[in-house]
Formats: C-alpha cells, sequence, structure tokens
C-alpha cells in the first residue's frame, strides 16, 4: 500500500504549530468600531434590530471608548444623530453638533485612540438621502428625481473641514457622489489640515443589508411624495466588480489615502480584488445586517458566537483587509486578549 509523501496535518497536530505556521493574523487594532453619538447626557439608547449597539451621549459615548481602549481597540468612527434636521443637512458642519463635541471629548479623555468620522448627509436631511435633492428633469426617464451631485460636494467638504477642525484623525465620505474625494481633499487643504487622511467609502454596494444601521443612525430615505425610495440611484448595483474597480481607481486618482469596500463579508472577492490591483491601505465595512444575523443565529443556539465572530473577521482579513469595521470590534478585542470591560 502506498501511503502519501506529504501530509499536511503533521502541522496541525497541535495549536502550537499551529499558531507557528498561521498565515493571517487577526489582532485588536485590526478593527474600528462603529459609535452612534446622541446629544444629551447619560442617554443610551438601545438599538433594536442590533443587540448590544446604542445610541450614546458624548459622555457615555467615551466611557464606552475607553472601556474599548483597555481591551486593545485603538480607533473608532463616529456617527451623529442630530437634534434637527433640514433638507441640506446643514447640521453636519455645525462645529458644535455632535459628532465634534464628540471628536474633541475622545481626543482629550484618550489622545492615542484614532477618532474617524462618517462624512455623509444621509443622518442629517429629513428625507434621509446622502446629498440635497434635485427636482425631476422634464422627459427624463422613469423617476429621474434624485440626489444633486454637484449641489452636495460642497456640503461634504464643509462637514468633513468641521470634524477636522474638532481634532478627527480621519475623515470617511460614504456618500458615494462622485467627484467627493477631491473636493474634500481641496477643502480640507485650503482650510489647514493637509496632513488629515480620507478613508473613501469607494466601493459601497446598494445592498440589503443596512437595515439594521438606518435603525441606529435614524437615516432610512422618507417614502414620499419628491422622495427616491432607494439609494440605488448612487450607491453601487450589487452585481458589478468592475465598476467597483472603476469607482476605486477614480477616488484614489481624486487624493483617497485608504478605500474601503462595503459591506464585507458577501463582497470578499471585491475586497480581494481591490487588494491586489490598489496600493493602498484597504477596509471592509462588516455592516450592521451581517453583525444582525450572526447575533439572531446566537440567540437561537444555532452557532458558537465568539467563535463565529472571530472567523468572520479573520476571514475579512484574509481576503485583504487591513481594518475591518465591526459592531464586535471591543467584544472581538476582549476574546482576542483576554480582557474583559
Amino acid at each position: 500500500m502506498a501511503f502519501p509523501q506529504e501530509r499536511p496535518r503533521r502541522l496541525r497536530r497541535s495549536e502550537a504549530l499551529r499558531s507557528l505556521v498561521r498565515e493571517t493574523l487577526l489582532a485588536p487594532d485590526d478593527l474600528t468600531w462603529p459609535l452612534f453619538v446622541v446629544p444629551g447626557a447619560r442617554v443610551r439608547n438601545p438599538v433594536k434590530s442590533m443587540p448590544g449597539v446604542f445610541q450614546l451621549s458624548v459622555d457615555e459615548l467615551t466611557a464606552e471608548a475607553q472601556r474599548a481602549w483597555e481591551c486593545g481597540v485603538r480607533s473608532v468612527i463616529l456617527f451623529g444623530i442630530p437634534e434637527t434636521k433640514d433638507a441640506i443637512g446643514s447640521s453636519a458642519w455645525d462645529d458644535d453638533g455632535v459628532v465634534p463635541r464628540a471628536v474633541r471629548a475622545l481626543k482629550e479623555k484618550l489622545p492615542g485612540l484614532v477618532v474617524m468620522t462618517d462624512v455623509c448627509m444621509c443622518e442629517y436631511t429629513d428625507h434621509g438621502h446622502c446629498g440635497v435633492l434635485k427636482p425631476p428633469r422634464a422627459g427624463g426617464p422613469g423617476q429621474d428625481l434624485g440626489v444633486d451631485n454637484d449641489a452636495t460636494l460642497p456640503l461634504l467638504a464643509r462637514e468633513a473641514v468641521a470634524h477636522a477642525k474638532a481634532g478627527a484623525d480621519v475623515v470617511a465620505p460614504s456618500d458615494m457622489m462622485d467627484g467627493r474625494v477631491a473636493a474634500i481633499r481641496e477643502a480640507l487643504d485650503i482650510a489647514g489640515y493637509p496632513d488629515v487622511p480620507i478613508l473613501s467609502y469607494a466601493a459601497k454596494f446598494a445592498g440589503a443589508f443596512y437595515g439594521p444601521f438606518r435603525d441606529a443612525a435614524e437615516s432610512a430615505p422618507r417614502e414620499g411624495p419628491g422622495v427616491p425610495k432607494d439609494r440605488k440611484g448612487y450607491q453601487m448595483d450589487p452585481a458589478n466588480a468592475r465598476e467597483a474597480r472603476r469607482e476605486v481607481a477614480l477616488d484614489v486618482a481624486e487624493g483617497a489615502d485608504m478605500v474601503m469596500v462595503k459591506p464585507a463579508v458577501p463582497y470578499l472577492d471585491i475586497v480581494r480584488m481591490v487588494k491586489e490591483e490598489f496600493d493602498l491601505p484597504v477596509a471592509a465595512y462588516h455592516v450592521s445586517g451581517e453583525y444582525a444575523m450572526i447575533k439572531a443565529a446566537a440567540e437561537r443556539g444555532w452557532i458558537d458566537e465568539p467563535r463565529v465572530v472571530l472567523e468572520t473577521l479573520l476571514c475579512c482579513r484574509r481576503a485583504g483587509a487591513d481594518l475591518v469595521l465591526t459592531y464586535y470590534a471591543k467584544e472581538a478585542a476582549s476574546l482576542l486578549t483576554g480582557v474583559r470591560r
């Protein structure tokens, strides 16, 4: 009987051997924690569709960030829910808005924490879209009314400058407007913030995994006369990979310092493609729907939640993500370090 000469199992015999030859590593500082900040004090509003996630006032948010820091998390990204909303999202560039206040508090409490800010209009507009709306064009095809791309660019730039002025380490435009990276880069440079990098949501797909986030950020599109029912007019078609390459290339050419693929796991082929073709750090956003599905399965006893979480995040890293944005960041970091907070 002929026996196999190669035995890969030899290197799987013990955890020490497996660890020695492990190709991909997952560490707490690979993870970025998304946080939702709201006005007020001592506010912890649970997000029903995302167990364990809260809308937090600045005082509660800084306390949570401190606990995450002790577990090894070194970066967060902030989403703001303002006191008032209007058609153009003017609260987005308020120097005393919820996000600038949170940035200042975090940088004072945790100077070493990398504070990223989401730059978009959807949380701030009363219609829930990522930019200002324009009227339908006479004779246009179908429902031609949509977001006015070019009118939105200066508003996004104002928001990014407000965040940089407050002390944000990274600004992250998620709106998917054409030309937004160039507009933001120019505005940051003119305002005296040439060293603030841009993490562009370069390949953001109009997928079905964002529902819980829209609960948390109170940013679902408001259906009604003159308001598009979804974001398919500016976010990407889930069917398109070549278009993702083009979107990333455009943002890189405009000055993006890092690029993101969103969602993560269903689009790991895109993460791999982007990693192989572009010489920039790549982020993957493990989004709210992905988080909620794991939580729901764990609540029913169908999966081992800690193992599934770590495997999922490891797979994002294996596909090529240099950083992973995930609502599991603090929990995953605790699992990796053994620190409980």
